[in-house]
């Protein structure tokens, strides 16, 4: 039993820490709580083997927990597994349109997570010059523009010629970047490609297959190895909700 105390507290306390870590960088929303959340449940979990709660609690209460935590593991452990089947996604050439999703942008300009996808955009746009650009993102509580424009600005000043980049402004989240697009391009017979970070991939593309897009791809761009954990995580609710409204 001491060794689970201790496994369950060294766990719990690598989540706060880890958690600490996410809330310092502010990527927009909250989600670093899920963490201060696990790491609180986790000590808990190990004051209640240290005092003697969890053996002397009835055997339904504990296969109960136990069975919580399995499915728990099982749901990560395969809507991680999905997201990372994508990370290496390169995409086809001479694409019709790329779609560049949103994500925060700053008062100085796109976050770091943005211009990840921004420079891929860049990247590609330069290599296919036949391809058209729509850059997809409505300006947040906590935005200073759109995201569609600030991208947009962000790949003129990059030497990205305007005429080739459409904008949609509207977006506040992935779906609705997928369905808003669509009144963009004919999703029946262009090419699509979607630009987004390693590990959003997947389901960026289960949704735009969903909403009727007969030619769409994949282009994965880079993420920050140290925010994966967090980003994985995000993604196993993502994917979650998105399969159980039926989304995907």
């Amino acid at each position: 039993m001491q060794a689970m105390v201790i496994a369950l507290t060294i766990a719990g306390l690598a989540c706060l820490a880890y958690g600490l870590s996410v809330m310092l960088v502010w990527s927009g929303t909250g989600f670093f709580s899920v963490w201060f959340a696990l790491g609180a449940v986790l000590l808990g979990g190990a004051w209640a083997v240290h005092a003697g709660w969890w053996s002397a609690s009835p055997l339904a209460l504990r296969r109960l927990v136990l069975g919580i935590a399995a499915v728990a593991v099982a749901v990560c452990a395969v809507t991680q597994g999905l997201a990372l089947s994508c990370f290496g996604a390169q995409g086809d050439d001479d694409l019709d349109y790329v779609i560049v999703l949103g994500a925060l942008v700053r008062d100085n300009g796109p976050s770091t997570t943005l211009r990840f996808r921004l420079d891929r955009a860049i990247e590609y746009l330069n290599a296919n010059p036949r391809t058209r650009c729509i850059v997809s993102g409505g300006q947040g509580p906590n935005e200073p523009t759109s995201e569609a424009e600030a991208m947009r600005d962000y790949l003129v000043e990059n030497g990205i010629d305007p005429a080739r980049v459409q904008t949609e402004p509207d977006s506040s989240n992935t779906i609705e970047n997928i369905c808003n697009c669509k009144s963009l391009l004919d999703p029946a017979t262009d090419r699509v490609g979607i630009i987004t970070n390693n590990f959003h991939v997947f389901r960026s593309l289960a949704l735009a297959r969903k909403q009727g897009y007969q030619h769409v791809c994949g282009i994965s761009a880079y993420s920050a190895p140290w925010y994966l954990p967090n980003n994985l995580l995000r993604e196993t609710f993502g994917i979650s909700k998105d399969f159980l409204q039926g989304n995907l």
